[in-house]
């Protein structure tokens, strides 16, 4: 790995990125064929025709799913939607390629324009968008053992290419809108965006420019990399490299370099091409490709509230803070789940099934801070423990039964340590909160002769703690409170705990 240059190299030039993004669209078949689309699930070069080899005769048909996620795509990042396009052949020889010509879309692309919301480490900024158009994906090389083999089952699977102005300044920036990306686009429906798998790809395009300088440097493509770590350490990298070339007088190489993850650098693949070296024509076995106004309409209403949206409403609606907020739309299933939690009848009474709030009733709502608290909290915990999301156990953990329990909590009927061992049992058996408290005996101790027995015992028990006390070590009070807690096995109201101690402590100064 190529040694870090000094400071003075970078702080004398700007880095410029721009980034084209792959994303498989999330369909039955695939682009052109009536091949299944599911290339990772099947044997190598299983899901194949025709069509997707390119044998001669083969006539493509256009998916027509495929299509309308991509069209919902453009929507969600606010591209113009052209409703006259047209599919076009790039030529070029690859070994991924079986055709010679991957149908693609140039001259007349789906989207163009829009943009992308980015936050870099709390700092607001806008990615502006070239451009959002159809292609086909190529095979896959899988390398192994010295030789390359050819899998073409993902040969033809949808893709949308996202192609972004040059806009992004720092690796930090380019990592933060792919992330950005990847959210909005699970969230809409129209791909997994997993990039382990390569549901989601990024070419990075960068060049080096001293600042002030308006004119853009020598661009750099560094092809297919498919992390977000990947695309930070790769321009990081490309960024040291360059400045370093520029510091020597030397000129940087219009090229497409690689990403060798191991060595931690680039490396270069070949020269660099222009989109003449394409060879751009008109797909000729497919009509140009008319969107009805119609049918854009009902695209535009299938678009769930997106990310942003949502975010504000929630914060506006229920008082949250931002970053509950945010933290509550990190995919939509958390979301939805938050607001059902909400519609719960009395929105969070202890027994969703019990009679209206009224003489008798459950206790009282906790509000929809309360809610959200518990959700990024303890519940986020509890599934980070067992490998879970909020969408694998919606079924399991019914928003009814989180209400009931946040309810418990907020009305004291147990303690919040005591809810949070309620809350794993729920997750994993299915039970009712209150089912669980009822018979564990788990309610809160809040019986004043109680803990005022309790507390004595826990005072006389401790002289050490006592006397540091009263010499003015205030977190001895904090470890007598414990001895209580601990003697009720965390049932104890800590408010009550707490005044108990304190008399306690002054029965036995005043005897």
């Amino acid at each position: 790995m190529q040694a870090a240059h000094p400071p003075s190299d970078l702080d004398a030039f700007e880095l410029v990125v721009g980034l084209e993004t792959h994303v498989q669209l999330v369909t039955a078949s695939k682009m052109f064929c009536a091949c299944a689309a599911d290339a990772d699930l099947a044997a190598p070069n299983t899901r194949t025709c025709p069509v997707c080899l390119g044998l001669p005769g083969a006539l493509p048909v256009p998916n027509a799913h495929a299509v309308a996620l991509a069209v919902r795509a453009a929507l969600a990042l606010g591209c113009t939607v052209h409703a006259h396009t047209r599919f076009e052949r790039k030529s070029y020889h690859y070994p991924d390629l079986p055709k010679g010509y991957q149908i693609s879309q140039y001259t007349r692309p789906l989207g163009t324009g829009g943009g992308l919301d980015v936050d870099v480490e709390g700092r607001a900024g806008h990615v502006r968008l070239e451009r959002l158009h159809i292609e086909e994906d190529t095979a896959r090389l899988v390398h192994a053992a010295g030789e390359t083999r050819v899998d073409f089952n993902r040969a033809g699977i949808p893709l949308v290419e996202i192609v972004t102005r040059p806009d992004l300044r720092s690796p930090d920036a380019a990592a933060a809108y792919v992330e950005t990306l990847r959210h909005l686009l699970r969230w809409i429906g129209v791909s997994t965006a997993a990039m382990a798998s390569g549901a989601l790809r990024v070419d990075v395009n960068c060049s080096l420019r001293r600042f002030g300088d308006p004119a853009l440097g020598t661009k750099v493509e560094i092809k297919n990399l498919n992390s977000i770590a990947a695309v930070r350490a790769a321009l990081a990298y490309e960024r040291r490299r360059q400045a370093a070339c520029l510091a020597r007088g030397e000129a940087v190489a219009h090229e497409t370099r690689g990403w060798d993850e191991a060595a931690g650098r680039t490396t270069p693949q070949r020269g660099k091409e222009h989109a003449h070296d394409y060879r751009y024509f008109p797909e000729p076995d497919l009509p140009p490709l008319v969107l009805p106004e119609a049918w854009l309409t009902e695209q535009r209403a299938a678009l769930p509230e997106l990310p942003a949206a949502r975010r504000g409403r929630l914060v506006a609606a229920h008082g949250l803070r931002p970053e509950d907020a945010r933290l509550l739309t990190r995919d939509r299933a958390t979301a939805d789940y938050f607001e059902a939690v909400l519609a719960t009848d009395g929105a969070t009474r202890a027994d969703p099934e019990a009679t209206p709030p009224g003489p008798g009733a459950g206790p009282a709502p906790a509000p929809a801070t309360s809610v959200a608290a518990w959700i990024t909290g303890p519940l986020f915990a509890a599934l980070y423990a067992r490998g879970l999301d909020v969408a694998a156990v919606r079924n399991h953990l019914p928003p009814a039964h989180l209400a009931a329990l946040v309810a418990l909590v907020a009305s004291g009927v147990v303690t919040a340590n005591v809810g949070k061992r309620v809350l794993g049992e729920m997750i994993d058996t299915g039970s009712r909160a209150r089912d669980i408290v009822d018979r564990d005996g788990l309610a809160q101790v809040d019986d004043a002769a109680d803990l005022r027995r309790i507390a004595e015992g826990v005072v006389a028990a401790n002289p050490k703690a006592v006397a540091d006390y009263r010499a003015g070590k205030t977190a001895s009070l904090g470890f007598l409170i414990g001895g209580v807690m601990k003697a009720t096995h965390a049932q104890a109201n800590p408010d009550a705990a707490r005044r108990a101690v304190v008399e306690a402590l002054e029965r036995s100064a005043g005897g």
